[in-house]
């Protein structure tokens, strides 16, 4: 179930909310350097990440599920948000190139038809970065932020569900090492707890941050072919006397 719309946004208007965007942001920077002339798809509540690619990209456009609501965004012009169902998203097939997700799958009453429809709207080749809670982590398990709610994963069941939607993982990245405390102290230090649990202790980070591209073909099992027996032919039968054709006589023996 997503969380609703306003309790989002309000977070993003604390400190801690405003410490969570700039660590993300640099997080998604890495994967994403550039998208220039690129069209760029968010879903979830990636509004607070998203302002950082309308520089460069064609266009950016704000996806939110109808269980969670929808604000207008951006504030400076005219509004490219939308609420949408899911797994039905008003495009076209390969409408966008990249997909940004946060506060999205973790929510999702059906991630893998939520990703299969994300794979529709991609065009071929392109990539998709999920932001998720890490199972192992301790945002996952405090409410103090958005992180603390919905199904959180494990790099593991990111992978299966991933492959399972016809996404193929190309990069990983762990995010949130600091205390999930709206404390000044820790606020002030978060960039030198990010630098130090990136080394020390990844895997207990607060989220996940992965990368996926777009598959254009779906494996099939390998089965093992039966190996037909060749079919007998039929033994020729002596056709009875008086049928119309005298059965065949032997030749006398030589001699």
């Amino acid at each position: 179930m997503y969380l609703d719309v306003v309790d989002l946004r309000d977070f993003y208007t604390q400190d801690l909310g405003f410490t969570v965007r700039e660590i993300l942001i640099q997080r998604i920077a890495e994967r994403w350097p550039t998208v220039t002339g690129e069209r760029i798809l968010g879903l979830g509540y990636a509004t607070p990440y998203l302002g950082a690619f309308r520089p460069q990209a064609e266009r950016v456009l704000a996806f939110m599920p109808a269980t969670q609501g929808v604000v207008n965004w951006p504030a400076d012009g005219p509004s490219t948000s939308a609420l949408v169902i899911e797994d039905m998203l008003p495009l076209p097939d390969a409408a966008v190139d990249r997909v940004l997700l946060v506060h999205a799958l973790e929510m999702a009453g059906d991630p893998r038809e939520l990703l299969r429809e994300l794979w529709r709207v991609l065009a071929p080749g392109g990539r998709l970065i999920a932001v998720v809670p890490n199972r192992r982590g301790l945002w996952a398990r405090v409410d103090t932020s958005p992180f603390g709610y919905g199904r959180p994963f494990s790099r593991g069941q990111l992978t299966q569900l991933l492959r399972e939607s016809l996404f193929s993982p190309i990069g990983w990245g762990e995010a949130l090492h600091m205390m999930p405390l709206n404390r000044r102290r820790f606020r002030r230090s978060a960039n030198t707890w990010e630098q130090i649990g990136r080394r020390l202790w990844p895997a207990f980070a607060g989220v996940i941050v992965v990368e996926a591209t777009k598959q254009l073909y779906q494996g099939l099992p390998v089965t093992r072919r039966a190996v037909r027996a060749p079919a007998f032919r039929p033994a020729l039968i002596p056709t009875p006397a008086g049928a119309g054709i005298s059965p065949a006589v032997p030749a006398p023996p030589e001699g």
